[in-house]
């Protein structure tokens, strides 16, 4: 289930309003909008937590392992790395959506991966002093 679900699902079970929810946390009823409809999640651990203690559940309830991994790109990249991070989880998600991924298309799939490692390394070179270098 996912964070907009949650939400959404916790806040009608304790029968408040989208308005009595946004005054409670802090925040706009355009931000609770957003969040149920899944166009965005809290940028800050400390919604979570007062989601949590609001709703009388743990903090990680309203947290699952993509929303970790979205708010920790937040936090350390603003809204920016936040917008990349959730497009990163969409394709990755949607690369195994089908089920099976044929040999052809595996092979094609990891030289990709590992033709990106290897031009992400030799372009990180170059900020890499040259005494640390292994040339």
């Amino acid at each position: 289930m996912r964070f907009c679900e949650k939400l959404r699902e916790a806040r009608t079970k304790a029968g408040l309003k989208q308005e009595e929810l946004a005054k409670a946390l802090g925040v706009s009823l355009r931000t609770i909008t957003n969040y149920e409809s899944g166009e965005c999640y809290p940028r800050k651990r400390d919604i979570y937590h007062k989601l949590a203690e609001l709703f009388h559940t743990e903090e990680n309830y309203f947290l699952n392992e993509d929303e970790e991994f979205l708010l920790s790109a937040a936090e350390k990249y603003g809204a920016k790395g936040a917008k990349q991070a959730q497009a990163l989880v969409d394709e990755v998600s949607g690369l195994f959506a089908g089920g099976n991924i044929a040999d052809e298309d595996l092979d094609v799939m990891m030289k990709a991966l590992q033709d990106a490692y290897w031009i992400a390394k030799e372009k990180n070179k170059k900020f890499t002093p040259k005494k640390y270098r292994k040339d």
